[in-house]
């Protein structure tokens, strides 16, 4: 009888090279820090169900790269009309680059989109060795400008001043006209 190294036994997904592995892994850390931003985020009730809707999402996006195609446009319009609502929201706090800061719930949420960000890298190296389906892409970017939207609404929420962040790197059109003159 063949003996089985112990560490394959345990890890077996160790042995899989292609890159949708380690997609799954990027939308399982995702969807984890989700459910981390979800349980600072009961005492804000809307953000709190939308996450709770969003989690099952993040789970979907996690197997529709290898496994069925779980993402609709039905789920992507609804992404979108979440999307809306927390601009419409914060309009006025997102019209400049802000600092990832704030409160703990926005923090974590500011991590969430992140990972998102992180996922949709991932699913282009995926999308090197296999067709990937563009709502996938379309809906990873739009789950992480929510999780952005919804970051600076937890901290207007919170009573937590945004802090702008200006560029030295990317002038914005404020500071080029400064510079010009």
């Amino acid at each position: 009888m063949e003996k089985k190294d112990a560490r394959f036994l345990c890890y077996p997904f160790m042995r899989e090279s292609v890159s949708s592995v380690d997609y799954e892994i990027r939308t399982d850390s995702l969807t984890t820090q989700m459910g981390l931003a979800a349980s600072f985020t009961k005492e804000i009730p809307e953000v709190y169900r939308d996450l709770m809707e969003l989690l099952p999402m993040a789970y979907h996006l996690n197997g529709s790269a290898r496994g069925k195609l779980a993402i609709t446009e039905d789920g992507l319009n609804r992404l979108s009309e979440i999307y809306d609502y927390y601009v419409a929201e914060v309009k006025e706090r997102i019209e400049t680059f802000v600092l990832p800061q704030g409160s703990t719930a926005a923090c974590i949420l500011h991590t969430c989109r992140s990972e998102a960000k992180k996922s949709v890298r991932a699913l282009h190296k995926v999308s090197t060795e296999k067709d990937v389906p563009a709502i996938l892409f379309d809906y990873a970017h739009l789950l992480a400008n929510v999780l952005f939207v919804m970051a600076v609404y937890v901290n207007k929420q919170l009573g937590v001043e945004e802090i702008p962040f200006i560029s030295k790197s990317y002038p914005t059109k404020t500071m080029k006209k400064k510079t010009e003159e």
